[in-house]
């Protein structure tokens, strides 16, 4: 069947907009922002966020969606990027035929719309990484990936659009629960325990772990648990998760045959000045040095990709497996720069892996708008 290009899709005015919608100037927010407009959710706060959304998220999503057209090797007309490129003109043109939000009435029906929108781009990470598959699988085999910097600078730009979009629909979203649990502003908790939610994440983990394997090595988690600072708790979870996810997996296979038990990985959270780092350590047997500088790039996993095994463009997202889609952590390094911190990882061959996670406490950067 003859792919679709976006102009045959869509009609040529819609085009023509997304394309001068993309062109124009983006506006970033901080932590910060966030957490001190959002504490005050007054009609006129959520009116003026309102305003703001109507104004600034067609401009992010006509960006990415321009982008999705001209993307290199062929990329842009696989069937899933196809797909992923079609709910970002979908959404650009609700935003774009909303007339505007002069009241109360208006903001509660866009707000309700950008629900949606939200809800229409749940699956664009598995569906881009299946994407990415289409394109390896067409690739002569001998190609070296490490030549694939657009494809790989691209994906970060294009993740880093989605984690500002989805953060900035949910915490206005957020900010109409009239229930809101203590001490939190939207998608912001004002005092996260970093060790609260990385013993969840870590129980989450294990159950995967448990589930692939039958068992799963302890978790021991060091740090005080009554020490808070202002963060989005799911951003923490998501990226601990992964990151006890590798070491669990990693231990996991290297003692699976052995008589000896897998040690715990062990997860260190201290509190400094400027930073939170979380350390997670593991004696998963290590990454060469020479795979080193691909563990943050999108195609590349040393773990089967269970993409391979299903290409149906439904599966994806249906359930968390172990390992293998070749994203977690890249998009774990996104989330963490979202907010001023980052990701690093320092191995030892024949021993196992160190990755120290810092997270900014003082909220002040603005989002890194690509």
């Amino acid at each position: 069947m003859a792919v679709k290009r976006a102009s045959e899709a869509f009609s040529k005015s819609l085009i023509e907009e997304v394309h001068k919608c993309g062109c124009m100037k983006q506006t970033g927010v901080s932590l910060r922002y966030m957490m001190e407009f959002g504490s005050k959710p007054t009609d006129k706060n959520l009116l003026i966020s309102a305003q703001f959304l109507h104004k600034e998220l067609p401009i992010r999503i006509a960006r990415r969606a321009i982008e999705l057209e001209n993307l290199p090797y062929g990329l842009s007309k696989k069937p899933a990027v196809l797909k992923v490129r079609d709910w970002y003109v979908d959404s650009f043109r609700d935003l774009r035929s909303f007339p505007g939000v002069k009241d109360m009435n208006d903001e509660k029906k866009f707000t309700e719309m950008i629900k949606a929108i939200k809800v229409r781009h749940n699956n664009v990470v598995p569906t881009m990484a299946l994407g990415v598959q289409q394109l390896k699988r067409s690739l002569d085999p001998k190609i070296d990936y490490d030549d694939l910097d657009e494809i790989h600078q691209f994906l970060d730009r294009f993740y880093m659009s989605r984690i500002g979009i989805r953060m900035l629909i949910g915490q206005h979203v957020e900010l109409h629960n009239p229930n809101p649990p203590p001490h939190c502003v939207g998608y912001i908790h004002t005092k996260m325990s970093p060790v609260e939610v990385a013993r969840n994440a870590s129980e989450d983990a294990r159950s995967i772990c448990c589930r692939e394997y039958g068992s799963a090595p302890q978790v021991n988690i060091y740090g005080d648990p009554d020490f808070t600072f202002p963060y989005v708790p799911a951003h923490l979870h998501l990226m601990v998760f992964e990151l006890v996810k590798n070491s669990l997996r990693a231990e996991q296979e290297r003692f699976m045959d052995s008589d000896k038990v897998a040690p715990p990985v062990k997860l260190i959270v201290a509190d400094g000045i400027e930073d939170v780092t979380i350390k997670v350590s593991d004696e998963g047997g290590g990454i060469p040095r020479s795979g080193l500088p691909r563990i943050f790039t999108y195609l590349y996993s040393t773990a089967k990709n269970p993409l391979d095994e299903d290409s149906d463009l439904g599966m994806a997202d249906n359930h968390v497996t172990m390992a293998g889609y070749g994203y977690g952590l890249p998009i774990s390094r996104l989330y963490a720069r979202y907010f001023g911190g980052d990701l690093q990882m320092i191995s030892m061959e024949g021993y196992g892996t160190d990755a120290y996670l810092h997270l900014s406490r003082l909220g002040d950067s603005q989002e890194p708008l690509p």
